[in-house]
């Protein structure tokens, strides 16, 4: 996500006024002397990385479904959040570490295992609930551009996407770079009557896009495997076995990515589900559809690899059988110079032809018209 840039908007809320953050004469003076709406103490400024870099890339606060010009800190535009009737914050984070990801917990009452999962960025796919707070784990997959597949190409980079849903904030923390969410919110400040519904559009949001990443890597991916299942079909290709097995472990990595989040996304449209808005649970109904077919997809490949292995160690068994066919066929020749050669060479008093005078051409004709008639039978039945 892109670092924030200043914004010329000053788009008034429902109360007449246009609201705008108090200028501190210092960013960590100013959150040290902020006050949380409850009146708790004041929560101390982030600590950040060890080289002091925050986290925190855009802090925006919407109201009516407008973004509110300024800069802001978390802590104070969650107070302002709270003061309006039609307003939530939005917070975005890339790959925070724990102490910054405590301090913001801290001040919008984040649950600690949360927290912890959203630091640790291993997760697989899902949706839990903590007390008012709706914890969002999704998996994001881009494609990898590669002019040819090899046994060490990576098809498929995999990062992660956790959302934190409370009723006036969403916090989103992204890790790796296969889904950026900076254009997303960019799509979302133009739809205005969508960021009406409040954080709950900005899951949906970030959620159909990941769900599209979805769609166009399975679609990149089926190229890959037409020109796999080509060249293993080709009579003068070598599709080798490790790139085949290369293409299945990206797809087995894909699929972690893909199949899991069904689960969440059933419990987000269900409409038992009171925590999605019924306008949002539409949207979140067609993230569905779209993630089904991905789904559908994403076996289907699986299957039609596994058909091109298993082909694959069929055609190498087949090259073995024909390597000892033609080995057995040349032992075969070889075996008549041996026979006829051994059986003529034996010393005995009285054998047959020892007298001949054209008895050594005569068993080297025979040897090799033997030889050749054998080698024209095996030409014949593709031995040879």
């Amino acid at each position: 996500m892109t670092d924030r840039t200043e914004r010329d908007r000053t788009a008034p809320s429902t109360t007449g006024r246009v609201l705008r953050p108090r200028a501190w004469p210092s960013p960590v003076r100013a959150m040290t002397r902020i006050l949380n709406a409850d009146g708790s103490p004041p929560v101390p400024a982030p600590a950040g990385t060890g080289t002091g870099r925050s986290a925190v890339v855009d802090c925006a606060l919407y109201v009516d479904g407008r973004r509110q010009p300024g800069d802001w800190t978390y802590a104070e535009a969650l107070a302002a959040a709270r003061r309006e009737e039609h307003g939530f914050v939005w917070i975005g984070l890339h790959e925070p570490e724990l102490a910054e990801m405590t301090a913001i917990a801290e001040t919008y009452g984040l649950h600690e295992l949360a927290v912890e999962d959203a630091v640790k960025a291993e997760q697989r796919p899902k949706l839990e609930r903590f007390g008012d707070v709706v914890f969002l784990v999704l998996r994001t997959a881009r494609y990898c551009e590669h002019t040819e597949l090899t046994e060490n190409s990576e098809v498929v980079e995999t990062g992660q996407v956790m959302l934190f849903i409370g009723p006036n904030f969403v916090i989103s923390v992204r890790h790796g770079d296969a889904c950026r969410l900076a254009p997303i919110r960019a799509d979302l400040e133009t739809k205005q009557e969508l960021l009406l519904h409040g954080p709950w559009a900005v899951a949906y949001g970030v959620t159909d896009r990941v769900v599209d990443l979805y769609l166009e890597v399975a679609e990149q991916i089926e190229d890959d495997l037409d020109v796999l299942e080509a060249e293993v079909f080709d009579r003068h290709g070598h599709g080798r076995i490790q790139r085949i097995y290369q293409m299945k472990r990206e797809l087995v990595e894909f699929k972690r990515a893909v199949v899991p989040l069904q689960r969440p996304l059933m419990t987000l449209t269900s409409q038992v589900n009171r925590d999605v808005p019924k306008e949002i649970r539409k949207y979140f109904r067609d993230v569905q559809d779209h993630l089904s077919r991905t789904v559908e997809q994403v076996n289907s490949y699986d299957d039609l690899l596994n058909s091109i292995l298993q082909a694959r160690l069929a055609q190498v068994t087949v090259d073995q059988n024909n390597d000892m066919r033609k080995i057995a066929a040349w032992a075969a020749i070889a075996a008549v110079w041996t026979s006829i050669a051994g059986v003529e060479g034996m010393n005995f008093e009285n054998m047959p032809e020892l007298k001949m005078t054209y008895g050594y051409p005569v068993a080297l004709a025979l040897m090799l018209g033997v030889s050749l008639a054998l080698y024209r039978w095996f030409r014949r039945n593709g031995w040879l």
